[in-house]
């Protein structure tokens, strides 16, 4: 049965038994996927915000408990080290078995083309793979959480990088911040008119379309530089509000980065039987 990619599973990395449990850790929220049947299908996932390290840690050992595999792996990703750092060790204190740090442990496999010493977010990198090794053509990878980011792998399943710009809390904070009149909000999706007719929805209407804005015009450019338009995939926690009825997006994959997660450590495991 096709999953959510409308993919028939029939990759390699799908076909690994070992259970793997996947966490990711954001800026301001960590989310957990498990994973019955190595990198296969994704069994259950979850979002736990980073305020209470002692209920993700709770959440993870309930989904541990879940797998019933004494070889399950456990795996964590983080753009955020001032959470993960301290997770990972609380982590592997209540299950009793070492967490694979993705980005040190395990390197994404996927190729890149950027400028030389540069550091890309794993996030951003662990979304390429999942894409890539999905669809197998080239793609765009829109994640839309604390910040947006809009970047490329071409044909051959090389990462060239992309856009980086604020999210839509973030945008929306910066003119609270940054003026003298205009009021702090949280983020949701303007009502459905043309025009922002008080402050509230004027500022709503600006960040909603401006992310918009974004999204297709670096689509356009870079299906410029291929010559031809790739499959644009969104994943992250504002992705469904932005992004679910734009023309220019294909698919919204919300467990994009743990899909990656899962597929980077099923890679390592490949890799690994083969060295042996």
């Amino acid at each position: 049965m096709p999953d959510r990619f409308g993919h028939d599973g029939s990759d390699p990395y799908t076909r690994l038994v070992t259970a793997i449990l996947a966490i990711s850790v954001g800026n301001s929220r960590t989310q957990l996927g498990r994973f019955e049947d190595g990198a296969g299908e994704l069994a259950a996932s979850e979002h736990v915000a980073n305020d209470s390290l002692d209920l993700i840690v709770e959440r993870v050992a309930h989904h541990w408990e879940a797998l019933h595999d004494e070889e399950a792996v456990v795996a964590i990703a983080s753009v955020n080290n001032t959470v993960a750092t301290p997770l990972t060790a609380r982590i592997e204190g209540r299950l009793a078995t070492s967490v694979v740090r993705v980005g040190h442990d395990l390197s994404p496999p996927i190729s890149t083309r950027l400028d030389p010493q540069t550091k890309t977010g794993i996030d951003r990198l662990l979304g390429a793979v999942a894409a890539y090794r999905t669809l197998k053509q080239a793609c765009v990878i829109v994640d839309c959480g604390t910040a947006v980011t809009v970047d490329f792998v071409d044909g051959e399943g090389v990462f060239h990088g992309g856009a980086i710009a604020p999210g839509a809390q973030m945008q929306l904070d910066a003119l609270s911040r940054g003026t003298a009149a205009l009021p702090k909000i949280e983020f949701a999706l303007p009502e459905d008119d043309h025009f922002g007719r008080n402050t509230e929805q004027a500022m709503l209407q600006g960040v909603t379309n401006s992310i918009r804005g974004l999204v297709q015009r670096l689509v356009e450019r870079y299906a410029e530089a291929q010559g031809a338009f790739p499959v644009v995939v969104a994943t992250g926690g504002d992705a469904g509000l932005l992004l679910e009825h734009e023309d220019c997006v294909d698919r919204i994959v919300p467990d994009l980065i743990l899909i990656g997660i899962a597929a980077t450590v099923a890679a390592g495991l490949v890799d690994e039987s083969a060295d042996e």
